[in-house]
């Protein structure tokens, strides 16, 4: 079905997503107009950065989102996202499946345009009402235009944040972010296998407390190996890799899950990771500007290899 013809299709049904309206941001920039935004507006200024890997940030505390492209913010908007009893989860994830023409199949068949899933227990992205606070069942619902522009710069296995916390991302230099190191402290193997999922954006979880690494490509393990933290690790943290150039990388940091403010990336800092050798240099190989590294204290759940995955799922509020 056509957009035009879905939208008047919802209309008549009486559920149309509420009327969305762009704001220009003129000579100022996309994080300075989002804290003006009122509920259905939005901002979209692809012109900024025009190509490049996209990641979503949605803070459920500011009712808001952000979109990035290869690291620079190219998009806000207001979103609703779920009401008291059915929460939207907080974490990193995978956009694992989109259709332009979906129904909920736990809510009574509602419409969910432009829908981009989160979770398969019912988590998505799509346009939907917007009345300036919490209301969904769970799902984040974005203003219609948005949710349609949005939909044409996705694709799947693509990386979403969700926080509930304020955070402001930031640009710093690095070098690489494994160190290499000798020695196998964890004694977990190294799996290697990229055939599973040639193509496609690139998501790496590194679990403290299990000393251990996934790498998800389009939302599928492609592999896994030993990874060691000096020092303790609180939380959890998100980086994206916005670019890489002869003074090094470039990372862009969230923390999730502390009122501690963001910081910049310091060179020190990724000297705290070891790995073995050849790990480190498999990784590498498939590490692109946009790659997110996704960093916690907590132990992963094992999860079949080959199959998509949600990279981190936190049900608290």
């Amino acid at each position: 079905m056509r957009p035009l013809k879905l939208f008047l299709l919802y209309s008549l049904l009486g559920v149309a997503p509420a009327a969305a309206q762009q704001v220009q941001i003129g000579r100022g920039s996309v994080v300075a107009a989002v804290q003006h935004l009122k509920a259905g507006e939005f901002v979209w200024a692809p012109q900024i950065s025009p190509s490049g890997p996209v990641l979503l940030i949605v803070n459920i505390k500011t009712q808001r989102a952000v979109l990035f492209r290869n690291g620079v913010p190219i998009a806000a908007t207001t979103v609703s996202t779920g009401k008291p009893g059915h929460s939207t989860p907080v974490g990193v994830f995978t956009i694992l499946q989109k259709q332009v023409e979906h129904y909920s199949s736990l809510y009574d068949s509602a419409p969910m345009p432009y829908m981009e899933r989160l979770t398969w227990g019912g988590v998505a992205l799509h346009a939907g009402k917007l009345p300036g606070y919490p209301a969904s069942h769970g799902c984040i619902r974005l203003p219609a235009d948005f949710a349609q522009r949005l939909y044409g710069v996705t694709s799947l296995g693509m990386t979403v944040v969700i926080t509930n916390r304020d955070v402001t991302p930031r640009v710093a230099p690095s070098p690489q972010l494994v160190e290499p190191d000798a020695t196998d402290q964890a004694n977990v193997p190294i799996d290697w296998h990229p055939e599973r999922s040639p193509t496609g954006p690139v998501s790496i979880v590194v679990s403290a407390a299990d000393k251990r690494a996934l790498i998800l490509r389009n939302g599928v393990i492609i592999g896994s190996g030993p990874v060691v933290v000096d020092g303790g690790i609180s939380g959890t943290w998100a980086y994206a890799l916005r670019s890489v150039d002869s003074t090094g990388q470039h990372w862009i940091r969230m923390q999730l899950d502390s009122a501690t403010a963001s910081a910049d990336v310091q060179p020190t800092e990724w000297q705290r990771f070891h790995s073995p050798d050849a790990f480190r240099k498999a990784v590498a190989s498939v590490v692109d500007p946009g790659t997110t590294v996704v960093v916690t204290s907590d132990s992963l759940e094992a999860s079949a290899a080959g199959a998509p995955v949600t990279v981190l799922e936190d049900s608290r509020d």
